[in-house]
């Protein structure tokens, strides 16, 4: 199979922290095999998964075979890199469950069913792990590692000396010797010669070779990727709720457009060539048009389009652009129609809210004591009547006098009126039984 250059294509994108001497010249000759793992502590992966997610899927465009691992036995342990304390440890079902969700999170980058020679696998290094016993492993893999070998790991040493931890247990410890394990097994029976990552595994990841060098008798190859930093200094993934997910269901398609969205010029330039896959001639120009015209922001739509139509399909992109323009673009009432509950409750996240029973809006509520009396948006009657004078009130994006009322038509999922002043004042009012 004639491969393409996958590691120039990662290159110009940014994408490569470190690797071993020869990776390229190992993966220009052939089709080769090649692993990333995943934490399966969850039913879900977010968004900071996405960049070893695009190297795997990356380097299946390049011709090579890529191979997702899911950890269920490291996910039992708990791995040391970068944290300052031990996970949680789950039980078999629970991370059987997971694994499937991961498999159809990562069936959106990679291709599971082509039938090609590439065809990407995912394994579960809990099914080769669940039969060794404990002195087999000592005997025969644990031998072949020194302490100080694997004292001199920067996961290890920060772990042991930093300040305010409790030290590291010997199940964190022997994570290297897991992980490198299950690089030396698929190694021998996938021929996978490749493991990548995050910087942060580099230790790790060269424990595997350093395993297959001294027990498999071959050669086995690094490569890692930058940790993704935004330029404020925050935390990349991360927004107000906490981690920004790729499940529907724990971070919603209007959320997860509205996340890429707001990212920053400096960062738009980066990300677009790390979690998208259009080429370096797209890229460019967009840059260029940009730079034209920052106040467009040509750059960030086209990253929150790319990156939400790969994770959430082109239908949820279409509604995630659709709930956007509600509150910055022009919309109807049709629109704001549109929308599920629960994209409406996202997009007027904070608004403040008013319940009124359901059966008054059936009798039809006047618009003044919907304002006013029946809500507390506006302070009094006369306030209402001004403002309705004013022309400034708008009940589902539609402005409207003082002989208009609320009534059934009106209710948005059969639940919620959006009432309006001006173009930035909202409130809600929420029919209850």
């Amino acid at each position: 199979m004639t491969v393409k250059d996958f590691v120039q294509e990662l290159s110009w994108r940014g994408m490569i922290h470190d690797k071993m001497p020869d990776t390229d010249t190992h993966l220009n000759e052939t089709m080769r095999a090649a692993y990333v793992g995943f934490d399966p502590t969850a039913d879900s992966l977010h968004i900071g998964n996405l960049v070893p997610i695009m190297l795997l899927a990356h380097f299946q465009r390049a011709g090579h075979k890529p191979y997702a691992l899911v950890g269920g036995a490291t996910g039992m342990i708990g791995d040391p890199s970068g944290k300052s304390s031990e996970r949680n440890l789950l039980d078999e079902k629970t991370l059987r469950y997971n694994q499937e969700c991961v498999r159809k999170q990562l069936s959106h980058f990679l291709d599971f069913t082509s039938g090609e020679n590439n065809e990407a696998v995912m394994v579960n290094n809990y099914d080769w792990m669940k039969e060794f016993s404990f002195l087999d492993f000592i005997r025969d893999v644990g031998k072949h590692i020194t302490i100080n070998y694997m004292m001199a790991k920067d996961s290890v040493k920060n772990r042991i000396t930093g300040d305010g931890t409790d030290g590291m247990s010997f199940t964190e410890f022997t994570y290297q010797l897991v992980q490198g394990y299950d690089f030396l097994h698929l190694f021998k029976n996938h021929n996978c010669t490749l493991q990548m990552g995050g910087s942060d595994q580099w230790g790790n990841i060269t424990t595997g070779t350093e395993l297959i060098r001294r027990i498999g008798g071959g050669k086995g190859y690094a490569l890692t990727c930058p940790l993704i930093t935004k330029s404020d200094g925050s935390k990349f993934g991360k927004s107000e709720g906490g981690n920004v997910w790729l499940d529907a269901k724990r971070t919603s398609p209007y959320k997860f457009y509205q996340y890429w969205l707001n990212t920053s010029d400096v960062d738009a330039e980066k990300y677009i060539k790390i979690f998208t896959f259009l080429n370096r001639e797209t890229i460019d120009a967009l840059v260029a048009e940009h730079a034209e015209a920052p106040h467009a922001r040509a750059l960030q739509k086209k990253l929150a389009e790319e990156v939400t139509k790969t994770v959430h399909g082109a239908e949820n992109l279409e509604k995630a652009i659709a709930a956007s323009n509600i509150l910055f673009g022009k919309s109807t009432s049709e629109d704001l129609k549109g929308l599920d509950s629960e994209t409406f409750l996202d997009v007027f996240e904070g608004v403040p809210q008013a319940e009124v029973k359901i059966s008054e809006i059936e009798n039809e509520l006047d618009i003044i004591g919907a304002l006013a009396e029946k809500t507390g948006f506006l302070k009094s009657n006369g306030e209402a009547r001004r403002a309705l004078k004013e022309n400034s009130i708008s009940v589902n994006k539609e402005k409207v006098n003082d002989t208009f009322k609320v009534g059934s038509k009106d209710l948005i999922n059969g639940q919620f009126v959006l009432l309006q002043r001006g173009k930035k004042n909202y409130f809600i009012i929420k029919a209850v039984v």
